[in-house]
């Protein structure tokens, strides 16, 4: 009996030795052969912007003499923008996501997958007039006009994410402490309707804040009343929602995101290094007296470009490089913090100055950088290298925003 074992163990020796053998390939260094292979992505809606110098700030008189906008040479990796900004049919789809998952987890639809993590199964159809979602709308004295509408204020959106910035403060692996640098977040999503309101003393928007959202007229037009946490929860909900429909063999593609300052004036621009607008010239009018975009020409002309308010997202020629909007329509949110002299002390490769407020922060710690100008702004602020801020926790009826995605290798041609 001894021997028997012996001679298996033996067995499964040998047997083990030729395996190796065979995963080592003859001892060659090859790497490892079996990874996934990557022939990059080409996101719908999105135009690649190629890695390039760029001459960042302004190029025409600084107006109110700010001296925020000091010109300096950067470099910056490739990436993918969206063509447009968000539209109000885009976000709605970020909504609609949002109450179906309350929805699901009210009446209990859930799987289990294989690491035993309870997930939503979304194969289940929802029944929006069971009874049992009643919770999900207004009850009581909040009914109006005996409607049933969904309370907006429970469409909260979690997520996670990881501060890379904490985490390479340590200097080994093993200092980290992994529950130190994932940080939680929980914001409503659903648009402040309220700002076409509040942003205009003594000025009749109720038909905006009524319609502007929901209304299928303004479906393809920016969404404007988000903030930048709201921002930033859409581009984390965007990327789960690729991460789960992409094939299971396909590795992750890097996370859509805000775009970084530098990033937005680099694709603004659209390769024409010194103009002050992104169609690449220095009037805001064509040769024949046609305006370029949506702004305010005027004291009180906001109708002369073709937009009383905002215009379609893709309304206007696209600059160089298939970007619309980049100037006028709604200003949009960035990455960056806002800070006067961020530009004297930001590295030259890939700038980003990056700070995560929190809620007990002052109030000036709080600026996020906006760019572009809007519909209601006069021409200053529609030039590529104006830097304008809003708070981060503020929502405005001329702000919206776009995506931007990392390009994961050297040049969108190597492939």
């Amino acid at each position: 009996m001894n021997r028997n074992i012996f001679s298996r163990i033996g067995v499964l020796a040998v047997v083990i030795f030729i395996t190796s053998c065979g995963v080592q390939e003859s001892g060659q260094l090859t790497g490892v052969t079996d990874r996934p292979n990557w022939g990059g992505i080409n996101p719908f809606g999105m135009i690649y912007v190629a890695s390039g110098t760029l001459h960042i700030g302004q190029n025409d008189q600084d107006v109110f003499s700010t001296y925020v906008q000091r010109p300096r040479s950067i470099s910056i990796q490739g990436f993918y923008m969206d063509d447009t900004e968000i539209t109000n049919n885009e976000y709605r789809q970020f909504v609609y996501w949002v109450q179906d998952s309350i929805a699901h987890t009210i009446m209990g639809d859930f799987i289990e997958d294989d690491y035993g993590n309870e997930r939503i199964d979304w194969e289940y159809e929802l029944d929006y007039t069971d009874e049992t979602l009643d919770e999900m709308y207004y009850q009581g004295d909040m009914v109006f006009n005996g409607e049933r509408s969904i309370d907006v204020a429970q469409l909260n959106y979690k997520y996670e994410w990881i501060d890379w910035k904490k985490a390479a403060s340590y200097k080994s692996y093993g200092e980290a402490v992994r529950t130190e640098l994932i940080q939680k977040e929980e914001t409503n999503i659903y648009p402040d309707t309220l700002c076409w309101i509040r942003d205009f003393g003594y000025s009749y928007n109720e038909p905006m804040t009524r319609n502007y959202f929901t209304h299928p007229a303004f479906d393809d037009y920016p969404v404007v009343g988000v903030d930048w946490k709201q921002a930033k929860a859409f581009c984390d909900w965007r990327t789960r929602l690729w991460n789960s429909f992409k094939g299971a063999d396909e590795p992750n593609s890097e996370e859509f995101r805000l775009p970084t300052e530098v990033e937005w004036e680099h694709a603004a621009r659209g390769g024409h290094e010194l103009a002050p607008y992104p169609w690449g010239g220095y009037y805001v009018r064509n040769a024949k007296g046609c305006l370029l975009a949506n702004f305010k020409p005027g004291r009180g002309n906001y109708p002369e470009d073709g937009g009383q308010y905002t215009v379609k997202a893709d309304a206007y020629f696209p600059n160089d490089y298939g970007l619309y909007c980049m100037a006028g329509n709604v200003a949009e949110w960035t990455e960056d913090a806002f800070h006067e002299n961020s530009y004297n002390h930001e590295h030259d490769l890939n700038p980003n100055f990056k700070y995560d407020a929190s809620e007990d922060d002052p109030e000036v710690n709080k600026r996020k950088v906006i760019r572009g100008g809007s519909w209601k702004d006069i021409s200053y602020y529609l030039q590529t290298g104006t830097r304008h801020w809003e708070y981060q926790d503020t929502s405005k009826s001329y702000i919206g925003f776009r995506c931007a995605l990392t390009f994961l290798g050297r040049s969108i041609n190597d492939f």
